[in-house]
């Protein structure tokens, strides 16, 4: 999780500005065509970024700094032992091939995040980033490279970094907050969000940094592109012109899930909910592209 302020960082923190102890979450998931919503699973806890298996089996979501899987079928929970990274935000993202989950981590030494890779059903993590803070979002189709966003030198941008580890590779270079990169199914593109129109709107640019074109031009500040797999449809949360500054995605907030061709056009709102923060950090659509999984949450009494 970041707290930032016109992409100058606040603080960093675990979690998420929820009160942990005060939230109750509810596991969902919409389908696109029908707007149907389905219940998974209400908590008595902060749980935040479902990401859906390649196997459509299980959803893995964070909590008070551990992964956990959620079996779609049994309704039941297990922890993803992620070794001596047990203060994980909700950063989290699975490989293409579904063998291993990428993390990020906030380091024990300095509380900075960093990104990690271990298997899928756990095990010893590996540091990927050794500059901090580093957020991951995005994992390659080819399983190579890992994009996310980083702070150098004061300024928050999208960077990338082979998977196994090595240089990174700066892809933007604009004054105020880039974040949440992703990349398209084919692996041609990598969206994400930017503030240096005014407002945060979603941008597209090739893998390689050029051709960075807004693709978002909307009264409202628009956070997290998520590629559906089939390639047709881009989903992202919005909040409200006013609700909050422009390089800010706070939780507790009246927020909507909206969806766009990935080519470009306008949007439907497929949700309005109170969530924010933990809602759809990370791509959460089903392999078949049907639905999407989400959180929203109540403040407990």
């Amino acid at each position: 999780m970041r707290v930032k302020d016109g992409g100058t960082a606040v603080t960093e923190t675990l979690g998420s500005n929820i009160q942990q102890s005060k939230t109750v979450s509810f596991l969902k998931a919409v389908d696109i065509e029908t707007g149907e919503i389905e219940l998974l699973a209400e908590f008595g806890e902060l749980i935040e970024a479902p990401n859906w298996t390649g196997d459509g089996k299980r959803l893995i979501y964070n909590s008070k700094g551990l992964l956990y899987s959620f079996d779609l079928e049994t309704r039941a929970n297990s922890v993803i032992d992620t070794g001596y990274a047990s203060r994980c935000n909700n950063d989290h993202v699975l490989s293409p091939d579904h063998t291993r989950i990428a993390v990020s981590h906030h380091t024990q030494e300095d509380g900075r995040s960093r990104i990690y890779v271990l298997p899928m059903e756990g095990g010893h993590p590996t540091l990927v980033t050794a500059l901090a803070p580093s957020y991951l979002h995005g994992w390659s189709p080819d399983g190579k490279t890992l994009a996310y966003c980083a702070e150098r030198a004061g300024q928050y941008d999208v960077y990338v970094i082979p998977a196994e580890g090595g240089v990174e590779t700066r892809l933007t270079d604009s004054p105020g907050l880039n974040d949440g990169p992703e990349y398209s199914p084919d692996g041609n593109h990598i969206w994400f969000n930017s503030v240096r129109t005014g407002l945060m709107q979603v941008w597209r640019m090739n893998a390689d940094g050029s051709g960075q074109t807004q693709m978002t031009f909307e009264e409202s500040n628009s956070w997290f592109p998520h590629v559906s797999p089939d390639g047709r449809h881009v989903a992202y949360i919005a909040y409200r012109k006013g609700d909050v500054a422009p390089g800010d995605h706070p939780a507790n907030k009246d927020v909507e899930i909206r969806l766009m061709p990935s080519g470009g056009g306008g949007y439907r709102t497929l949700v309005s909910l109170f969530g924010g923060q933990g809602t759809i950090n990370v791509n959460s659509w089903s392999p078949d592209s049907r639905r999407i999984a989400f959180v929203s949450y109540r403040q407990a009494e």
